[in-house]
């Protein structure tokens, strides 16, 4: 009698997942920002040291129409399969969730037999996502133990609210809108969840109206953009929370909750602050029952020369951080922070989630430094943004763009596109990998996902 197997890139426990051997490619969002004919693309990089082919691109797909904007898709299943309460334990880690921000499509693209050549397999159109969710511009892809869940910014017509919107496990089928009572919610980006503790979080952004021509001066000064976190009932689907980081943070994007289940804490970054232009890194957690979040890094702007400064940052005559993308390890010890605008990425040390310690830095790039790379050592521009770390947390891969509108703002004469590696001591700190770097020349490169899984793919119910 044939016996049914879990995927073998699934894992019970992060300590487990820590044990899986390392990625050999990597699935990396290509962006075509020229308003020509040609789509954007998911590029298969080999990321083997030992293969002859090793920082290359070795296979992609094209996406059906030009013009999507591809943006943080995942994988249609995970580790969360392996839960107790999970009703699809056998759903095989094999397509990949490909929502376009630009057209609110949604790919699914088939990575086997060959992950080299991936294929489309079906193209979920935007009026289908409108009619049986209510929704437009999906943004970020978790796979749940029950369906995939996407994100979205807002509604078909540009204003809010966002949420959340379940595509079944099998047929990809949208079946409809996650939430039963969203209380004051009304902005949203990104969310995430402790299983553990069955609890959704979810973060602000803005509408698809207030982000898609751009940072508006008016909004961010009037603190109109997300500055709040919202805390859920995971299994009744009902809003039980709301924390306000307050006006003066503005952008609250990124959700990393601790690996482990037993812990009941995460990490959020705000872009920047009204008073100095810092960018914040935020910590929620469990305190008498409900929630609490406390403000545990402070990352300053630099001071710039008004002519080194695109026209938005003229009036400061500084640099902001702007920290827009984070990650934490496997293990929960290193938190990684990417500081877009100054083009640095820093790594913590967060055993302590109340006192993190920085432990490393690197620079590249930045709207003023230009840094180069051990393989490019002519100035650069971009900074790292998307960052995604591998299961053993030895390596972290990282790519230059975050949003065209929001490109063409803060590096006017246009970003060229670049992947680049960095290897990590277990002990703290960070060093390129001087082998490894990626040119996509006028192309742009967005998200990362690693083959069997990543730090921020799968979510875990056993310690």
């Amino acid at each position: 009698m044939a016996v049914w197997r879990p995927d073998p890139t699934f894992y019970p426990s992060p300590r487990s997942a820590m044990k899986a051997p390392p990625e050999e490619l990597a699935f990396v969002v290509r962006i075509n920002p020229n308003g020509d004919s040609r789509p954007d693309a998911i590029c298969v990089v080999d990321v083997n040291p030992q293969s002859s082919t090793y920082g290359q691109v070795v296979g992609e797909v094209e996406m059906t129409h030009a013009g999507d904007e591809l943006h943080h898709f995942g994988w249609n299943a995970c580790s969360s399969m392996l839960c107790p309460n999970a009703p699809h334990p056998h759903v095989e880690r094999r397509y990949l969730v490909v929502p376009a921000l630009g057209s609110s499509r949604i790919y699914i693209v088939d990575t086997k037999p060959d992950p080299t050549r991936p294929k489309i397999v079906k193209v979920i159109e935007p009026e289908e996502v409108a009619d049986r969710a209510g929704y437009a511009k999906g943004h970020t892809v978790h796979c749940g133990p029950d369906g995939i869940y996407i994100s979205a910014l807002g509604a078909p017509d540009g204003d809010g609210p966002g949420g959340i919107f379940i595509l079944d496990h099998d047929s990809f089928d949208v079946l409809g809108r996650w939430e039963i009572d969203r209380g004051d919610q009304y902005l949203h980006y990104d969310f995430w969840w402790h299983l553990g503790y069955d609890t959704m979080v979810t973060s602000e952004w803005g509408t698809p109206k207030m982000v898609e021509n751009g940072v508006q001066g008016d909004l961010l000064l009037e603190g109109q953009y997300g500055h709040r976190l919202h805390f859920w009932d995971l299994r009744r689907r009902r809003h039980v929370q709301t924390i306000d980081l307050g006006k003066e943070h503005q952008i609250a994007l990124e959700l990393r909750p601790a690996h482990d289940p037993t812990k009941s804490y995460g990490f959020v970054n705000t872009v920047v602050s009204l008073n100095d232009l810092s960018s914040s890194i935020w910590v929620w957690y469990r305190k008498n029952g409900s929630w609490d979040v406390r403000k545990v890094i402070d990352i300053p702007a630099e001071p710039a020369e008004e002519d080194q400064l695109p026209d938005i940052l003229k009036p400061f005559k500084a640099v902001p951080p702007l920290v827009t993308d984070i990650d934490l390890s496997v293990d929960d010890r290193f938190l990684y922070v990417s500081c877009w605008g100054t083009g640095e990425l820093r790594q913590y040390d967060v055993s302590d989630p109340f006192n993190p310690k920085l432990t490393g830095s690197v620079h590249i790039g930045g709207i003023v430094r230009r840094a180069g790379h051990p393989a490019a050592p002519g100035p650069l521009n971009g900074g790292p943004q998307m960052v995604e770390v591998s299961r053993d947390g030895r390596r972290v891969y990282f790519t230059n763009s975050l949003y065209l509108p929001w490109d063409a703002q803060f590096y006017p004469d246009g970003i060229r596109g670049w992947m680049v590696k960095l290897d990590v001591n277990p002990e703290g700190g960070i060093s390129f990998d001087p082998n490894f770097f990626l040119d996509f020349g006028d192309q742009r490169a967005h998200q990362i996902r690693l083959q069997g899984g990543d730090a921020s793919t799968d979510s875990y119910c056993f310690p």
